[in-house]
């Protein structure tokens, strides 16, 4: 309890940063619907002028673009993304910062197995992004109700926004896994960010593209369909189940790799 406790502490004011950053970047986009709204077909006459291959990368859906939840399932891939690079940020780092820090020996020393200690970092991580993912939740909803010049099914709302958290799952894995393979890592952003951005430009190539099937498999970010959950008020089961299998495989990778990794010691 009080490793998780220590980690906690010390992830909390990233959190907040990140939490801060999703919630304005939610707020600038959902601010501008009103006038959007009112000038409807202007609106999607101008979007219907780009290619549609620039359409299908910014997942824009010129049915339902100038409701409000048509306009947040564009937004939000802006927002998965910086989601993702958050997850991907604490699990890289949940592993490798005690090298970095060069507090591995205090730490290896204790009492405490080391498939207690990646336990311990790894839920200390689910809660801050179960924290996050809820705090963003209530105020993209306040704002949302806020803007929105008619109601909205806010049970396709929240399913829009419990993406985010399964996509987080999966970079926090993908991020635990790819670390335990460092001996030291001197810097966590330049892996995370080329990771997370190599998936997702994977995954505008394939809307661009429009490929389905198979090749979705490829990026996390084309999981979840938001105009699929919009129509169908759900998930796409293959993509539901992949997505766990990634998780599981991804942490069970870290696990199996740490607990007969070589520590180095300070020198």
């Amino acid at each position: 309890m009080n490793m998780y406790m220590h980690e906690l502490k010390s992830m909390r004011k990233s959190a907040l940063v990140w939490t801060c950053a999703m919630i304005a970047l939610a707020a600038i986009y959902l601010s501008l619907y009103p006038s959007l709204a009112s000038d409807a077909e202007d609106f999607k006459n101008l979007l219907g002028s780009y290619p549609e291959t620039v359409r299908a990368m910014l997942g824009i859906d010129l049915d339902t673009i100038t409701s409000i939840l048509g306009l947040y399932s564009m937004i939000f891939s802006f927002i998965a993304l910086c989601g993702a690079i958050q997850a991907m940020n604490l699990g890289v780092s949940i592993l490798s910062k005690e090298t970095r820090e060069r507090t591995a020996d205090f730490l290896l020393v204790k009492p405490v197995s080391r498939a207690a200690i990646v336990s311990a970092k790894l839920l200390a991580a689910c809660s801050i992004i179960i924290a996050v993912d809820t705090v963003f939740y209530l105020a993209a909803s306040i704002i949302a109700n806020g803007v929105k010049t008619e109601d909205f099914s806010q049970t396709l709302f929240f399913l829009i926004n419990l993406t985010l958290f399964f996509i987080q799952l999966m970079f926090l894995a993908i991020g635990m896994a790819v670390s335990v393979f460092f001996a030291k890592l001197r810097s966590v952003l330049p892996l995370s960010l080329g990771v997370v951005f190599g998936l997702y430009m994977i995954g505008a190539l394939l809307a661009a593209g429009k490929e389905e099937g198979a090749a979705r498999f490829l990026s996390p970010f084309k999981y979840f369909n938001t105009t699929y959950i919009l129509a169908h008020a759900g998930y796409e089961t293959p993509y539901l189940v992949a997505s766990a299998v990634v998780i599981v495989a991804a942490v069970a990778l870290g696990y199996i790799v740490y607990l007969k990794k070589d520590i180095p010691s300070v020198s």
